[in-house]
């Protein structure tokens, strides 16, 4: 699997939630801060988004916005710069594990705008198109179809704001997925966590000598190589725990512990809790219900 799906999968907890919002004349519409990440699209007319801390952003027809932290802010008209006033709009949020959230997600900055151009994020704006016309127009298999869509949507927006970074050059995670080099690492152990994977064997296959390779890879990504590997193997662990029935011995093995004991106790220095208690104080997590977070999206 590769690493940005790997990040998705990681991040999401319960089903998203999207809904469609008209707004027409003097309106103003606040979002709560809440533990998840908030989504707007300007499907038609024009609006302006205020945080607490940025300058006023003017959304336009085909405009995107992510909050990946949950961050308040509020929507509003632009005193009717529109012929008629009208403005609609696509709202949604999905619930977001924090507990387990790749480091990527703490590189996202408060708000990720994705302006509409002409020839950019095709797959994003296609996306977009498609949920439009699933809210607009409910029919039978509509709620699979959002589902899946938000999904994508979520992916999407995710890739084309790692794409306009690396085009900016910018450092970080944006630099170490663009790179071949830390790329083919990094999909080598997201692919196979099992795999005793040393930083001279990481080196050979992103062809580099051992210490290029090592002082690359922590420059990008902010964490060593085993160290990366040692949160993505726990991290793998905690999924499976919630999501599946599976033994703790055969988890250890899958993510490559040589025993039940070498990884209960690996697992509680990570995450403060034993694998058997955790899985208990997550039962509920393998059922989640429709979640709607009090955040004004049906206001």
């Amino acid at each position: 699997m590769d690493v940005l799906s790997d990040v998705v999968a990681s991040l999401r907890s319960g089903r998203p939630f999207a809904n469609r919002e008209d707004r027409q004349g003097t309106w103003h519409t606040p979002f709560a801060p809440f533990a998840g990440a908030g989504f707007h699209i300007v499907l038609s007319g024009s609006c302006r988004l205020l945080t607490q801390d940025g300058a006023p952003l003017t959304l336009s027809v085909g405009d995107v916005v992510l909050t990946p932290h949950g961050t308040q802010h509020a929507l509003e008209d632009l005193g009717h710069t529109d012929a008629d006033g009208f403005t609609a709009l696509l709202c949604g949020a999905y619930r977001l594990d924090r507990s387990q959230s790749h480091p990527l997600l703490a590189t996202l900055p408060e708000v990720i705008h994705l302006r509409s151009q002409f020839g950019r994020h095709r797959s994003l704006h296609a996306a977009v198109s498609l949920l439009g016309s699933e809210l607009q127009d409910p029919q039978q298999g509509s709620v699979a179809a959002l589902s899946t869509l938000l999904d994508l949507l979520l992916l999407y927006i995710l890739r084309a704001w790692l794409d306009d970074e690396a085009d900016r050059g910018a450092s970080g995670w944006s630099a170490a997925l663009a790179d071949p080099a830390v790329s083919t690492a990094l999909s080598a152990m997201h692919e196979d966590p099992a795999h005793p994977w040393t930083v001279e064997e990481l080196g050979r296959k992103a062809n580099l000598s051992r210490a290029t390779f090592a002082r690359r890879f922590t420059q990008l990504v902010g964490q060593s190589p085993l160290a990366y590997l040692t949160w993505w193997r726990l991290g793998a662990a905690a999924r499976l725990l919630k999501e599946s029935d599976t033994s703790l011995e055969r988890i250890a093995a899958q993510v490559g512990y040589g025993s039940q004991y070498a990884f209960a106790n690996a697992f509680k220095r990570a995450h403060g809790i034993s694998p058997g208690r955790y899985r208990r104080h997550h039962a509920d997590d393998r059922h989640p219900t429709q979640w709607h977070p009090e955040t004004g999206l049906t206001a």
